[in-house]
């Protein structure tokens, strides 16, 4: 069956085409996402030769020692701009096993088929081959949420994307066939002075809503919602606002890696190992 697109990919193109020409103020958030990539990477102790960064923004994620990369990016102003190509990434233009590594970071939240977005990366990856991702998920953006429920309290319509949390993304890294899949979560609280601030930030990231079926927000409804977002202000006149950032990985199969133990498997007991413990 077809999956349904929730997300409106032309509007998500128009998006990051606009958002380019000053995404460098708005960046902190993918900068926080490649700083931990490149922590889950450093752990990684093989090497690569062939490299695929998803959502390549800036270019901002740098080639390893040796490698060579490809970039890809839903926006042609960012695609042009790194030397790479435009396309979704439920639609990668890729044969299978073309790469040891993929990197995404940024994107995965607004991707209509995410689970078929995995598939596709896991088969565009050579056998021990490595995947990780970030994006935006878990239970950010809480302040902006309730603010624009209580401004919309008579006639609510959804204004922000739906959100993956830890669980669900680990669950779909297994359901895409990876091997060894971790998900965890990392958390951002920023302070803004107001509504108006956030929402620059998020045009500015290519973040704001690209949702499928969208309605314009009136005047009168952001002038209720920004009251709200600012009763929720700390004594620095400031609201803290919430962004988790998931973090995926996993690696494509292949016959000589580690395995989880069968279940049921165990010699030894945990209750009690953990009552001579107490003894």
């Amino acid at each position: 069956m077809q999956p349904v697109d929730i997300f409106d990919r032309s509007a998500r193109r128009r998006h990051r085409d606009r958002a380019a020409p000053r995404y460098a103020a708005h960046d902190f958030l993918r900068v926080a996402m490649l700083d931990g990539i490149a922590d889950r990477l450093a752990a990684v102790t093989r090497t690569f030769a062939d490299v695929l960064d998803i959502g390549t923004f800036d270019a901002a994620f740098a080639p390893l020692p040796g490698t060579r990369i490809a970039r890809l990016d839903p926006g042609f102003a960012f695609a042009s701009a790194a030397g790479g190509v435009q396309g979704d990434e439920d639609r990668l233009p890729f044969a299978d096993h073309s790469f040891d590594l993929v990197v995404a970071a940024g994107t995965l939240d607004s991707v209509s088929d995410l689970p078929g977005a995995l598939t596709l990366i896991r088969r565009t990856l050579r056998p021990d081959g490595l995947f990780l991702g970030a994006f935006v998920g878990g239970n950010s953006l809480p302040q902006l949420r309730g603010a624009l429920r209580a401004a919309e309290s008579d006639r609510p319509v959804a204004r922000c994307h739906p959100l993956v949390d830890v669980r669900s993304a680990g669950d779909l890294l297994l359901r895409a066939g990876f091997a060894l899949p971790v998900a965890d979560i990392e958390t951002l609280s920023v302070g803004y002075p107001g509504i108006g601030r956030l929402l620059e930030d998020l045009r500015g990231m290519a973040a704001g809503n690209v949702l499928l079926e969208r309605h314009a927000l009136r005047r009168d409804t952001l002038a209720r919602a920004a009251d709200v977002f600012a009763a929720a202000a700390n004594g620095d006149g400031r609201t803290r606002e919430r962004f988790d950032i998931v973090f995926l990985t996993g690696w494509s199969p292949a016959p000589d890696q580690p395995r989880p133990a069968r279940r049921g498997s165990a010699t030894a007991s945990l209750a009690d190992a953990l009552r001579r413990t107490r003894d």
